[in-house]
């Protein structure tokens, strides 16, 4: 800092000034101090302004699982909003573990963060942990944040499979006890007619009956007439999609399978995969701008908060419809009706995470 004084001639408190925003410092010298300082690389020293303020400018974020490759999707778009809100970011990893989670958030505790933004370990809750939480889960979570409005998703998805013409419909979950995947499966049967058929199965409850990795017996339902596999995850949509081609059964054309999440490898796969995508950085967004303004009051909340009046606490989904679904073919084929209307909890809901 003294460095950046001496070559423009002011005091080290007008630099310091400056480069806080605040105190008497003109726009144009502000401006010229900011220029030097990027010139010479000059990075604030957080622990002296901790010191200071009270505040680490630093803020945790919890996620279930860093292995699944939707997680870091959403470490990425945290951190963009959070550099953007002039925080840090620390990542700890619950590996889908209560006790774990737990653990993780205290060790967040101890290390300053001013706020913690939490991707729920599925079924869990968070309370008052003396600190503001942005909790991004499903709308249906208690003390939800913000999240996807993975409702409207499943609707969006089961309405372009029955706009093509399926009739016979396979749901494919992975754990009853997600939040997440039941809001998906819950906007899906939402939307089903007394002219459709379908049929919920859970992979979990499948491996806890005949070992994990077992096929999950979707050639048995393509020979039943069934000619869409709807899964709540593309990694999910992924098992299916391999153990269904591994059958001989051909996709699209004798089975349709969507997924949920769009992640990298959707497009790339072959047949590519119709999927649902989450607006990442909106949610991102929303969730940083609470835990700020939160944590700029002292009588701000010290758990979950709510957005920021005007900002969405349920955030549309949006379908990319690709390679893997289609008509079925004309041995399966039933005549297309109109789509059914919407119905459920969250049709004309404005309000309103991530599968686990």
């Amino acid at each position: 800092m003294s460095l950046i004084a001496t070559r423009l001639g002011v005091s080290v408190a007008s630099v310091s000034n400056a480069l806080a925003g605040k105190g008497r410092v003109s726009p144009e010298l502000a401006g010229r101090i900011r220029e030097v300082a990027a010139e010479v690389g000059y990075v604030p020293r957080m622990a002296g302004r901790a010191l200071r303020t009270g505040r680490s400018q630093v803020l945790g974020l919890v996620l279930p699982d860093i292995a699944n490759p939707l997680f870091p999707q959403i470490a990425q778009a945290i951190e963009s909003a959070a550099a953007a809100a002039g925080y840090g970011i620390l990542i700890a990893d619950s590996r889908n573990d209560v006790a774990t989670q737990t653990q993780v958030i205290g060790r967040l505790l101890e290390r300053g963060v001013d706020g913690v933004a939490i991707v729920l370990r599925r079924g869990t809750r968070v309370a008052d942990i003396g600190i503001p939480v942005a909790v991004i889960d499903s709308p249906s979570t208690p003390g939800n944040t913000v999240s996807a409005d993975h409702w409207q998703g499943g609707q969006l998805v089961m309405e372009h499979l029955l706009s093509l013409g399926h009739r016979k419909i396979l749901i494919v979950g992975n754990n009853p006890a997600s939040n997440v995947q039941n809001d998906r499966i819950g906007g899906m049967r939402s939307c089903l007619g007394a002219e459709v058929h379908s049929e919920v199965i859970w992979v979990e409850k499948i491996e806890a009956a005949h070992g994990k990795g077992c096929a999950l017996g979707l050639a048995d339902y393509a020979r039943r007439g069934f000619t869409a596999c709807a899964t709540v995850s593309d990694l999910t949509a992924l098992r299916a999609l391999t153990e269904v081609l591994g059958a001989g059964i051909a996709v699209p054309e004798a089975m349709s399978v969507t997924g949920f999440d769009d992640l990298v490898w959707s497009a790339v796969v072959r047949p590519s995969l119709t999927t649902l995508q989450m607006d990442m950085a909106t949610i991102a967004t929303v969730a940083v701008e609470a835990l700020v303004a939160a944590i700029g009051t002292d009588t701000g909340p010290r758990g979950p908060v709510r957005p920021l009046p005007g900002r969405p606490d349920r955030v549309p989904m949006r379908l990319i419809a690709r390679q893997s679904t289609a008509r079925p073919d004309a041995a399966n084929a039933q005549p297309a009706h109109p789509v059914p209307a919407r119905t459920g909890p969250n049709q004309n809901d404005s309000n309103g995470g991530f599968p686990t």
